[in-house]
């Protein structure tokens, strides 16, 4: 544990306005070693996409707060680093590919530009435009384009191009640390399969440590080692991909996630959605934030945070196995 490349433990992000105070992360922690890629999954609204750009420092300075919490990335706490260090880190060692590929461009840039902007801002002593060049048409052909498009602007590329051009950037200066926040929303089911086969490769062969967001169980088995389950601002179901996926025991929010994946193999051609919405950030319920959806809800439930059940690295935050008592932490 130690030994993390990232380590978040107990971080807390409220967004504040005048109308309402909302609760986006409550408390999380987990910690990911080099060359590992953690899953975080959950609905619109878990806190997946804050928790990232907590991690990044690029939360909205006017409404986001911070209010508890660490982030230690190489032994450095990223929430006491200046924002000069900060600028060093961001590109460098820890990269974002980031929603929508559509608005992650500058379109009136040229894509080999927009690649050439990352390596001299952080390579600043290969600054010759040969040098430049020549990583730009690295970048552009490691990713599956041809280097003679680098004169090109976004608007000439198809959505899945325009993808493997941020993924480009992202990749350009080697991180440590690359973060993907649903890579592969925006594109259609043939080019997700390809961006995702791109990524595992690019990071199989620079051994970059990747936390994967995603809403999407299947992507989670292609792609991560550990995984986090997340709802309501908290983690509430975390271990290895194989506990996650093979473990007889899950937080019913896990079981109905799996049970929102279409069996192509099964006799029922209807999905089982989950009941209800997500909480109001602003209003989150007492006790069990799942309570008001969850299948086997009991009293306590509603009054009671639940408690840590615990078996061999795969932590479940429920009361069902309270009642049950096997509750070991």
């Amino acid at each position: 544990m130690n030994n993390a490349l990232l380590q978040v433990n107990n971080l807390t992000v409220q967004y504040k306005t005048e109308a309402a105070t909302t609760y986006a992360v409550n408390g999380i922690s987990f910690s990911l070693d080099k060359s590992e890629t953690l899953g975080l999954v959950g609905e619109t609204g878990a806190g997946k996409t804050t928790t990232a750009l907590s991690i990044l420092r690029l939360l909205p300075e006017r409404t986001a707060r911070i209010t508890g919490g660490s982030i230690v990335f190489d032994g450095v706490d990223l929430l006491q680093a200046s924002a000069a260090e900060m600028r060093r880190i961001r590109g460098a060692k820890i990269s974002m590919i980031f929603q929508d590929p559509m608005t992650a461009l500058n379109p009136v840039i040229k894509v080999g530009k927009q690649i050439a902007e990352a390596l001299l801002l952080h390579n600043p002593g290969d600054s010759t435009w040969d040098k430049i060049e020549g990583r730009v048409e690295e970048s552009l052909e490691m990713v599956g384009i041809p280097a003679s498009r680098k004169d090109d602007y976004p608007h000439q590329f198809s959505g899945g191009m325009k993808q493997r051009v941020v993924i480009a950037i992202a990749m350009a200066c080697n991180p440590e640390l690359l973060i993907a926040d649903e890579p592969t929303t925006a594109l259609d089911v043939t080019i997700q399969a390809q961006v995702l086969n791109m990524v595992n490769e690019l990071k199989e062969k620079l051994g970059t440590a990747m936390i994967m967001i995603t809403h999407d169980l299947g992507i989670v088995a292609q792609t991560c080692d550990k995984v986090g389950v997340m709802y309501a601002g908290e983690i509430i179901e975390y271990g290895r991909m194989e506990d996650i996926f093979d473990a007889p025991r899950h937080h019913p929010y896990t079981v109905g996630l799996f049970n929102s994946i279409p069996d192509l193999e099964g006799d029922s051609d209807r999905l089982s959605p989950i009941d209800g919405l997500m909480p109001d950030p602003t209003k989150l319920p007492k006790g069990c934030k799942f309570s008001p959806r969850c299948p086997h809800c009991m009293e306590v439930c509603e009054h009671q945070e639940p408690p840590k059940y615990e078996a061999g690295g795969h932590s479940i935050y429920c009361h069902l196995y309270a009642k049950e008592g096997e509750v070991t932490a």
